[in-house]
């Protein structure tokens, strides 16, 4: 395949799942950028503002908006950082919880759809390929 092609299929992908996503958080008065927030958070319990905009790919100017709108819904909440008084970690609430378990499940099922069109070896070889391509970003 060449990178004409590759860059072809990747923006279709793109597409595909960010249609996907949008459609997902619908009614939930949530933006896909917010919900992809607690997501993150979900799964780390625990971040800095600094780490949560770098796993995002945003500023960290552009997370605090997001993330004031967020504690706003009451979804999640900032803590002082135990050792450092300039930061703050931020943490999901109970219903920043129950928000990123129904995600989850959604990004679960996708997954088990995507990995139902390929062989044992081809998933393990897609899930490579996608950890190598993650870490050079």
């Amino acid at each position: 395949m060449q990178v004409k092609e590759l860059a072809r299929t990747i923006v279709e992908f793109y597409e595909k799942l960010s249609s996907w996503e949008h459609e997902v958080v619908r009614g939930s008065d949530l933006t896909p950028g917010q919900m992809h927030a607690i997501e993150i958070i979900g799964h780390e319990k625990s971040l800095r503002m600094k780490e949560l905009a770098e796993k995002l790919g945003v500023t960290t100017g552009t997370l605090t908006v997001t993330v004031d709108r967020l504690e706003q819904k009451g979804l999640i909440k900032r803590r002082p950082h135990e050792s450092d008084r300039r930061s703050y970690r931020v943490v999901l609430t109970a219903e920043g919880e129950k928000h990123f378990a129904r995600h989850h499940e959604f990004h679960l099922k996708l997954t088990e759809e995507i990995a139902s069109a390929l062989t044992p070896d081809e998933l393990d070889n897609l899930e490579s390929i996608m950890k190598k391509v993650v870490r050079q970003f």
